[in-house]
């Protein structure tokens, strides 16, 4: 019969402390758990070689046996040693039930260590649900309010508030509404990675927002009063005679809500840029040019 590393399947070396394999078990359990891979093999088969190898290695006289006879585990000694064992109960062991019993295992370990394998007498193994990931697109402007939205979940609706000001990126956890646990194990969690689609000529950086205002040239050189359009509704202001191309100006508070802190908003600002007019009539023109023979003298 061939030979089996208890310790490779655990992945661990052969100076694991008993800490070290316990954990390994259980990463691996988990991992491969029957009720968590309904209908995989694979999965199946890797979950009874790591109760396998847990069963002997997380007793300390078994793994003393097992570390010194390793591959020459049908000498005499062997077969009167694991003999000897049968009908004590292992310690540390985990639970086998919903498989049939021997012929499931490996001869090695039926030969080496029979009983050790009872069907469902060891401790049962509370398992955590698996996480739900989900992604959830909004419109940048659904992201400006709060607002309330219901997923379906595993067949289930699940009815979440976003608060506003919720940025591109952001992940949230909603607790126990994963995959239901094993064992009585705790439910899993859902958890939602949002992505914000702009669609607006407005840029969002962290909470403020960024936009580009044509300024015609007469207003420009002269000064008056504008209309800008900002996330709720227009708002209209004086821009000094003389503004320059370029000019930046800030509008305290009409940026983008800032995350879970209500009535608090980001900044917008604004940068001005010089429309210079076209299609100019002859009577212009002239008006254009004495106006720079002045502009020389």
């Amino acid at each position: 019969m061939a030979f089996i590393d208890y310790y490779k399947i655990l992945g661990v070396e052969k100076n694991a402390s008993e800490g070290e394999i316990k954990k390994a078990y259980r990463k691996m359990a988990r991992k491969y758990h029957p009720d968590l891979n309904p209908n995989d093999k694979v999965a199946e088969q890797k979950f009874k070689e790591a109760n396998e190898a847990n069963e002997v290695l997380s007793n300390a006289e078994n793994r003393k046996k097992y570390d010194k006879y390793g591959k020459d585990w049908q000498h005499a000694e062997a077969f009167e040693r694991a003999n000897q064992q049968q009908g004590q109960r292992q310690q540390n062991q985990y639970s086998t039930e919903g498989f049939s019993d021997g012929e499931d295992f490996s001869d090695f370990f039926q030969s080496m260590f029979r009983g050790g394998a009872s069907k469902g007498r060891g401790r049962s193994v509370k398992f955590r649900g698996q996480d739900y990931n989900a992604e959830l697109n909004l419109d940048i402007k659904e992201a400006y309010t709060t607002h309330k939205r219901t997923l379906n979940v595993d067949g289930k609706n699940i009815r979440i508030t976003i608060p506003a000001g919720i940025q591109d990126g952001k992940v949230i956890r909603i607790k126990g509404q994963g995959g239901a646990g094993v064992n009585g194990g705790p439910n899993g969690d859902l958890i939602i990675r949002f992505v914000i689609e702009n669609n607006t000529n407005f840029k969002l950086d962290n909470d403020n927002l960024y936009a580009t205002v044509d300024l015609d040239l007469y207003t420009a050189i002269l000064g008056g009063e504008i209309t800008v359009d900002t996330f709720d509704g227009m708002v209209k202001f004086k821009v000094k005679p003389e503004t320059q191309n370029g000019t930046k100006l800030k509008l305290k508070g009409k940026g983008f809500p800032i995350y879970k802190k209500e009535g608090q908003f980001g900044d917008l600002y604004i940068t001005f840029q010089l429309k210079i007019p076209a299609n100019l009539t002859e009577k212009e023109k002239e008006l254009f040019t004495e106006l720079s023979n002045l502009r020389s003298l």
